[in-house]
C-alpha cells in the first residue's frame, strides 16, 4: 500500500464553527499580472488532477470489488468494499494531493504555486470526481482559459497568509481595504483566521481581487436582525412567498424590485448568435442546427465585447438578487425563531417554471434562511408535502385541507381557498397558517394539529385577509377560485403579437407561390 493511501481523512482545519469575511484588495498592475499567471498555473494543475482522478474513477468502477459492493445487501459491507477499491486504485483525497504535489515539482507550475495551494487543488479535483463516482453528477467540468477564479490555502501558517491587514503570498503583499467603523468587519478581524481564499471577479471588464478570510467562530449578528420569538409558517412558490406568525401575515413576491432586463438580455443573445453563424458557417448544418463533433469557433473583437457586456449584465442581476433575498431572509428572522415550511423539489420547479425560478431563486431563500437561523440558535422544521392529521389516519396536503375537516384537492390555477363552511383565504397564506401547526412526532414523521388550527382560526382570519390584498393585480374570480385574465395580460399578449408581426419580413409581391403551397417567410432580428 502506498504511503499516501490512508483511510483516515486529514483535517487541515479544526471542526469548530466558521464564517467568511470578504475584503477587497488593492492590487497594482504588476501584482495583477502575477496573480493572473498564478491563476493560470492553478487552472492547468487542476485540470491535470481532474483528468487523473477520472482515470482512477474508471479503474474503480471496472474493478470486481466495485461490482461486488453494489451486489452486497449490507450497507457496512458495501462501504468497506468501496473503500477497499478506492484505496487499491489510489482514488483518495490524500492520493490526489500527492499527485498534485508531484506535478507541481516536475514543471514550471512550482515557480508560481506553493505546496498547500497544490494540495487544495488536488482536493477540489477529488471531490468533483467523487460526485461522478457515486452518481451525484453526470460529468465534471474542466476549466477553460481564464476560468479559474479562486485559489486557497490549507492554513494561515504557510502559503496564502493573512498578516496585519494584508494578504502575503510568495513575495506578493496585497493590502486590504478595511472600514474601521464597520462592526461586521471588526468582529471578523478579531477572530482567528483559519485560512485565506483569493477570489477574482470580473466587474465592468476589469479584474477585482478579494480576500475571503475563513474565520473561527460565529458571524456578527446585527441587533436589527436578531431572532424574534414564536413560530413562523412559510409557504413559497416559484414567485410568491407567504409568511405567517401569531401577530403578522405577509404575502410578497420574491425579488419584486429586481430590474427587468429580459429584453436587453435577449437582444445581446441574438447578436451573439448572429455573429457566431456569420463567422463560423462550417460549424452549422444546412438546416441551421449545430454540427456534431469537435469544432473551432472564431470570435471577433466585437463578439468578445458583447459577450463581456452580457456577462456583466448577468453579474449585476445575480448581485441584486442576492441582496434582495438577504433582505427578505432578515425580515423573516425578525418574525420568530422556529420556521416551518414544506420540503420542495426545486428541480421540479425548474422544469415547470424555469423562467420564474431562474429570475427569483426561491431555493436560495430557503438555503440562506436555514443557514442564518441555525447559526443564530433558531430551529428549522422542513416537512413533506403530505402529512397525517393529528388523531386520524388521513394524509393530506396543506393546500387541500380546511380547518372544518374537509379536504379537497385543488388545481394549480386555483389561488384561493374557498370552503362551504365559510372559510375564504388566499391559498398561499392559508397553507402558511396551517404550517404553523405542523409538529414532528418522530425522526421522519410529522402531523398537523388541526384542532389547534381550528380553534385559533377566528383570531388569525383578519390578519390573513388583510395580507391577501398586498400582491398587486390579484387574479381571483368570484366564487370558483379560478384566476381570470386581467387587462394587463391581454395588453401583454397584444404587444407580443405586434412584436412578432414586426419581426416577420413580408414576402415580395413578385413571388409566384402556387395555390396550396406554403410560403416560407424569413425572420429577421429587430435592429439594435
Amino acid at each position: 500500500m502506498p504511503p499516501y493511501a490512508s483511510t483516515s481523512r486529514s483535517k487541515s482545519t479544526s471542526s469548530t464553527p466558521s464564517f467568511v469575511c470578504e475584503l477587497l484588495l488593492r492590487v497594482s498592475p504588476a501584482q495583477e499580472k502575477a496573480l493572473l499567471a498564478r491563476l493560470e498555473a492553478a487552472r492547468q494543475l487542476y485540470n491535470a488532477c481532474l483528468g487523473e482522478a477520472l482515470k482512477r474513477v474508471g479503474l474503480v468502477q471496472q474493478s470486481k470489488l466495485w461490482q461486488k459492493a453494489w451486489k452486497a445487501g449490507d450497507k457496512e459491507l458495501r462501504r468497506a468494499l468501496i473503500r477497499e477499491a478506492c484505496l487499491k486504485y489510489g482514488f483518495t483525497d490524500a492520493a490526489l494531493q500527492h499527485y498534485a504535489v508531484k506535478i507541481r515539482r516536475s514543471c514550471w507550475i512550482g515557480d508560481h504555486l506553493d505546496v498547500h495551494v497544490a494540495q487544495k487543488l488536488g482536493t477540489r479535483a477529488f471531490r468533483a470526481a467523487q460526485r461522478v463516482l457515486f452518481g451525484q453528477a453526470r460529468k465534471v467540468r474542466f476549466k477553460g482559459k481564464n476560468q479559474m477564479d479562486t485559489v486557497e490555502g490549507k492554513s494561515n501558517g504557510a502559503g496564502i497568509r493573512w498578516r496585519n491587514g494584508r494578504v502575503v503570498w510568495r513575495g506578493l503583499v496585497l493590502p486590504a481595504i478595511i472600514d474601521p467603523e464597520e462592526p461586521v468587519i471588526c468582529h471578523a478581524l478579531s477572530c482567528r483566521v483559519k485560512y485565506v481564499r483569493l477570489v477574482r471577479r470580473k466587474i465592468n471588464g476589469r479584474n477585482r481581487f478579494y480576500a475571503q478570510l475563513i474565520c473561527e467562530g460565529t458571524p456578527y449578528q446585527k441587533p436589527e436582525n436578531a431572532l424574534g420569538e414564536g413560530t413562523v409558517g412559510i409557504d413559497a412558490g416559484p414567485s410568491i412567498i407567504a409568511r405567517v406568525n401569531s401577530k403578522e401575515a405577509r404575502l410578497d413576491r420574491f425579488c419584486e424590485e429586481l430590474a427587468k432586463k429580459e429584453a436587453e438580455i435577449r437582444r445581446l443573445q441574438r447578436r451573439l448568435d448572429r455573429s457566431r453563424r456569420a463567422n463560423n458557417p462550417e460549424n452549422y448544418n444546412p438546416d441551421g442546427t449545430v454540427r456534431k463533433g469537435p469544432k473551432q469557433w472564431k470570435k471577433t473583437n466585437t463578439y468578445l465585447k458583447t459577450e463581456a457586456r452580457l456577462a456583466e449584465l448577468w453579474r449585476r442581476l445575480a448581485a441584486h438578487r442576492r441582496s434582495l433575498i438577504g433582505r427578505m431572509v432578515n425580515e423573516t428572522l425578525r418574525m420568530g425563531n422556529v420556521f416551518k415550511f414544506e420540503k420542495l423539489s426545486y428541480r421540479a420547479l425548474q422544469r415547470m417554471f424555469g423562467k420564474s425560478v431562474n429570475t427569483r431563486a426561491p431555493g436560495m431563500f430557503f438555503r440562506e434562511l436555514t443557514r442564518k437561523a441555525e447559526s443564530a440558535g433558531g430551529k428549522v422544521l422542513e416537512f413533506p408535502t403530505r402529512l397525517k392529521v393529528k388523531g386520524t389516519e388521513t394524509c393530506v396536503g396543506l393546500s387541500s385541507y380546511c380547518v372544518c375537516g374537509e379536504h379537497k384537492k385543488k388545481s394549480l390555477s386555483e389561488r384561493w381557498h374557498i370552503c362551504s363552511c365559510g372559510v375564504k383565504c388566499q391559498r398561499d397564506l392559508y397553507s402558511a397558517y396551517l404550517a404553523c401547526f405542523v409538529e414532528q412526532v418522530g425522526q421522519n414523521d410529522f402531523e398537523l394539529d388541526a384542532g389547534t388550527a381550528a380553534r385559533q382560526w377566528p383570531g388569525a382570519e383578519p390578519l390573513l385577509q388583510a395580507a391577501s390584498g398586498r400582491i398587486p393585480n390579484p387574479r381571483m374570480s368570484g366564487s370558483s377560485g379560478q384566476p381570470r385574465k386581467g387587462t394587463e395580460g391581454v395588453a401583454a399578449e397584444e404587444r407580443t403579437a405586434k412584436a412578432e408581426a414586426r419581426d416577420a419580413v413580408a414576402p415580395s409581391h413578385g413571388g409566384s407561390e402556387s395555390p396550396g403551397e406554403v410560403a416560407v417567410v424569413p425572420l429577421r432580428t429587430p435592429g439594435l
